[in-house]
C-alpha cells in the first residue's frame, strides 16, 4: 500500500493531506460537514411536514441554532474514527436539548410570528438532527475499519505472493491462515475481545459464533455475531463452524471452569487462548482483552478478591510507603498496587540492583505522576537502613526481604539468621523509631509446626512483630500476613517446570504425595494490603488459599497446557523430598485458628505474644552461635530454635542432622520413580 502511494503522491495532494492534519483545517471540515448534515435535516424535515423545499433564509435560521448546539457540546472536537460509547451517547442529550429548547418558546411562538406548522417543522428537525449528525460518525468509522482490513489483506497477500514465489490467486492460501475463532463468553469481555479482533486484522481471527451457558443470551446477536448456544455444545459447534481456535473470554469465571474447558478443547485438537484475569486488578487500572495462551494460574484462579479500596484508599493516599524487599516478586506487586492510590511518596528498599531497576522502570512508565526513590539497602546494615527511615519517615512499611530457599537455608542456617530474624528486628526498630504508624511483615505458612529453617526464622520474625506492637504509640498498626506459595515468584515451581517441558523432559517431582497451597501474585498483594493496612495491631493475619494442590497433579496440568500427554510425550520423575521440605503445609497450628473482621478471605492467627526478656535472651544467644565452630554452631543453633519455637521438629536430612535425638527418616519413595500412564 505504501508503494502504491509514492506512484500517485505529487506536490499538491501532499500539500492538501499536510493541511488536512492540522487541527484548525480539521475542525472547519468537521464544521461544515455538520452544517451541511443540519442543512438536509431541515430539508427532509420541510419536505415531509410542509412538502415543499424550504426557503434559504429558513435553513440558514435553522443550520445557525443547529450549530450552536453543536458547538455547545463540541461535537466537532469528537474523532470521527474513534467513536466511543460516550460521545455517542451525548447525541441522545444533544437532540433533548434541540427539542427541549423548541418546546420552551412553544408559548410565545405566536409572539415570535411562528405558527403551529412552523413549530412542528422546527421539533421534527430537532428529532432528526443529531441521529443524522451520529450517522455521520458511524459511517465514518465504518469506512476507516473496512478501508484498514482491506489494506491489510492487500499487504498481507503482497507479501505471501512474494515469499511464496506465487503470483495471483492466493486469497485462498491467505485464508487457510485466518483462525475461524469462537469465543467462550458473550458477556463484556467477549464483546470488546470481538470488537478488538475485527479492528485488527493483522491478529488474523474471524470470529464465527459466540458460546455462553446464560439462558438470556441463547439465540442473539452480538455485534452481528450469533450466540450459538451452551459450552457443553462446544465440540458440536467446533465442528460446524470449522473452528480452528477457542478464546475463553472468562475474566470472573473461576479456575475449574477453565480447567474443565481446557480439557474438552484440548481433546478437540484446536488453538486455545485466554484473556487475563480481573483478579490481578485493582484502582484505576483497566481491563485490557490481551490474548494469550493458558497458563497454570488461570486454573488456580479463585473467584475475584473485592476490597475496601475506600478504607485503603483512605490509609494509603498522601502517606509514605516504603517497601523493603522492592524488587522481589511480592515486593514489586505490592509497589504496583499501591501506587494508584497516590501515596506522596513511595520508597523502594533492597539489595539487588538490577531487579530494583526493572521495578522502577516500570513504576515510572506506569504512573509518572509517581513521587518515587530507590534505595540500595540491606536490611543487615541497621545504620544504612536507620538513615533511609530517617530521610523518608515512611507512615506505611511493607516488609517483604527475606531468604526464602528451603534446602540452602538448611544448608547455611547463619544467613536466615541474620537476614530473616535480625534484618527483620533492624526493620522493625527502624520502624518504631520513626513512628511508622502501619508495619506489615510478610510471613510464611511455613512458620507453622515449622520443620525447615526458613519456617523457623520466619515465625521468631512474627514474634518480634507482636512485641513491637506492644512498644508501638497508641493508634499504630503492627502485624504479619501468612500465605502460603506463590505461583511465579522467584523460587517457585512454575518456572522449572516451564523450562523442563521446554527441554523435553522430564519433570521432577519431589514426591507423589506432595501438595501445596498456591495463590497468584496479584491476589496475595491485595489480600495482603487489605489486611495489613485495615487489621488491627498485634495479629497475624492467615490469608485463604483455597483448598491444597498436589505438585504432581500442576506438573501434569502444565504438560497438558503444552500439548503434551504426561507419560507418553514427558516423563515425570520424583527426586526426592529435599532437605527441610515437609509433604504437606499447613495454615495454623492447634487453637490457633479464629475469625478477623478485616475480609472474608483473612483469618487470624491468635498468638501469645512472647516476654520481650525471653526474646532478647535468646536473640542474643543465636548471635553468639552465629560465630561458634563447625557442628558446635549449628547445635546451638538448633537449641535456640527450639526454645524460641517449641513446636519447630527439625528435618532429619537438613539441620536436624545435627540434632542428639533419632533421626525421623524421610518419606519414601515409590518404587517406580518415573510416571507412566
Amino acid at each position: 500500500m505504501r508503494e502504491n502511494q509514492q506512484t500517485y503522491t505529487g506536490p499538491v495532494a501532499q500539500m492538501a493531506q499536510d493541511l488536512l492534519k492540522r487541527p484548525t483545517i480539521r475542525q472547519a471540515c468537521k464544521l461544515v460537514l455538520d452544517g451541511c448534515v443540519a442543512a438536509l435535516a431541515w430539508i427532509l424535515a420541510t419536505s415531509q411536514i410542509r412538502h415543499d423545499v424550504p426557503s434559504l433564509l429558513d435553513t440558514v435560521a435553522w443550520v445557525t441554532f443547529a450549530m450552536a448546539v453543536n458547538l455547545a457540546f463540541r461535537y466537532t472536537s469528537q474523532h470521527f474514527r474513534l467513536l466511543a460509547i460516550e460521545e455517542a451517547e451525548s447525541f441522545i442529550f444533544g437532540t433533548l436539548v434541540m427539542v427541549g429548547l423548541l418546546m420552551v418558546i412553544s408559548p410565545f411562538r405566536e409572539r415570535l410570528g411562528i405558527d403551529a406548522d412552523s413549530h412542528t417543522l422546527f421539533l421534527v428537525a430537532g428529532l432528526v438532527t443529531c441521529p443524522m449528525w451520529l450517522t455521520l460518525r458511524l459511517g465514518f468509522v465504518a469506512y476507516y475499519q473496512r478501508h484498514h482490513r482491506l489494506r491489510y489483506a492487500h499487504e498481507h497477500v503482497k507479501t505471501h505472493v512474494k515469499a511464496e514465489g506465487k503470483a495471483e490467486g492466493c486469497s485462498e492460501c491467505d485464508q487457510d491462515r485466518v483462525h475461524q475463532t469462537l469465543i467462550v463468553g458473550a458477556g463484556r469481555a467477549g464483546a470488546i475481545l470481538c470488537q478488538e479482533l475485527r479492528a485488527n486484522p493483522q491478529l488474523q481471527c474471524r470470529v464465527v459464533g459466540f458460546v455462553d451457558d446464560a439462558l438470556e443470551k441463547q439465540g442473539v446477536r452480538i455485534q452481528g455475531i450469533p450466540v450459538l448456544g451452551h459450552s457443553r455444545l462446544l465440540p458440536t459447534f467446533i465442528k460446524e463452524r470449522g473452528a480452528t481456535q477457542v478464546i475463553l473470554a472468562m475474566p470472573r469465571a473461576p479456575g475449574e471452569t477453565l480447567k474443565a474447558l481446557s480439557q474438552v478443547l484440548q481433546s478437540e485438537g484446536v488453538r486455545v487462548k485466554t484473556v487475563p484475569g480481573i483478579s490481578n486488578l485493582l484502582g484505576d487500572r483497566p481491563w485490557k482483552p490481551e490474548l494469550r495462551d493458558i497458563a497454570i494460574e488461570d486454573l488456580l484462579r479463585r473467584e475475584p478478591i473485592t476490597l475496601d479500596l475506600g478504607s485503603i484508599s483512605q490509609q494509603v493516599e498522601g502517606s509514605a510507603v516504603l517497601i523493603t524487599g522492592a524488587g522481589g516478586s511480592i515486593g514489586s506487586e505490592l509497589a504496583r498496587q499501591v501506587a494508584p492510590f497516590h501515596p506522596s511518596h513511595l520508597v523502594l528498599l533492597g539489595r539487588g540492583e538490577n531487579s530494583l531497576w526493572e521495578v522502577e522502570r516500570e513504576l515510572r512508565q506506569a504512573f509518572p505522576g509517581l513521587n518515587m526513590a530507590v534505595e540500595l539497602c540491606d536490611i543487615r546494615n541497621a545504620l544504612r537502613l536507620q538513615r533511609v527511615f530517617e530521610a523518608w519517615r515512611p507512615q506505611i512499611v511493607f516488609h517483604t526481604a527475606a531468604h526464602k530457599h528451603v534446602p540452602f537455608l538448611e544448608r547455611n542456617p547463619e544467613e536466615a539468621i541474620e537476614n530473616n530474624i535480625f534484618g527483620s528486628l533492624n526493620v522493625l526498630r527502624a520502624a518504631l523509631g520513626t513512628q511508622a504508624r502501619v508495619f506489615v511483615n510478610i510471613s510464611t505458612d511455613k512458620a507453622v509446626n515449622p520443620t525447615n529453617v526458613l519456617g523457623v526464622s520466619k515465625r521468631i520474625a512474627e514474634s518480634l512483630v507482636l512485641q513491637a506492637a506492644d512498644e508501638a504509640p497508641p493508634g499504630c498498626r503492627y502485624v504479619s500476613v501468612r500465605f502460603g506459595n506463590v505461583l511465579g515468584s522467584r523460587g517457585s515451581v512454575i518456572p522449572l517446570f516451564r523450562e523442563q517441558i521446554r527441554r523435553g523432559g522430564p519433570i521432577t517431582v519431589t514426591h507423589p504425595d506432595m501438595t501445596r497451597y498456591f495463590m497468584t501474585i496479584p491476589e496475595a498483594s491485595q489480600l495482603v494490603l487489605q489486611a495489613g493496612v485495615l487489621g488491627q495491631t498485634g495479629k497475624v493475619f492467615v490469608l485463604n488459599m483455597g483448598s491444597p494442590v498436589r505438585i504432581v497433579d500442576m506438573a501434569m496440568d502444565m504438560a497438558r497446557l503444552s500439548g503434551l500427554v504426561p507419560g507418553t510425550d514427558i516423563d515425570i520423575r520424583f527426586t526426592g523430598v529435599r532437605p527441610g521440605e515437609k509433604l504437606f503445609e499447613e495454615l495454623f497450628t492447634e487453637g490457633e485458628q479464629g475469625g478477623s473482621d478485616v475480609h472474608a478471605k483473612v483469618f487470624e492467627a491468635m498468638q501469645v505474644p512472647k516476654e520481650a526478656w525471653f526474646l532478647d535472651e535468646n536473640l542474643q544467644r543465636l548471635k553468639e552461635a552465629i560465630g561458634l565452630p563447625e557442628g558446635q554452631r549449628q547445635r546451638e543453633i538448633l537449641r535456640c530454635f527450639k526454645r524460641l519455637v517449641p513446636s519447630y521438629q527439625p528435618s532429619a536430612i537438613g539441620l536436624g542432622k545435627y540434632a542428639d535425638s533419632e533421626k525421623v527418616p524421610a518419606p519414601p519413595l515409590p518404587e517406580e520413580v518415573t510416571l507412566v500412564n
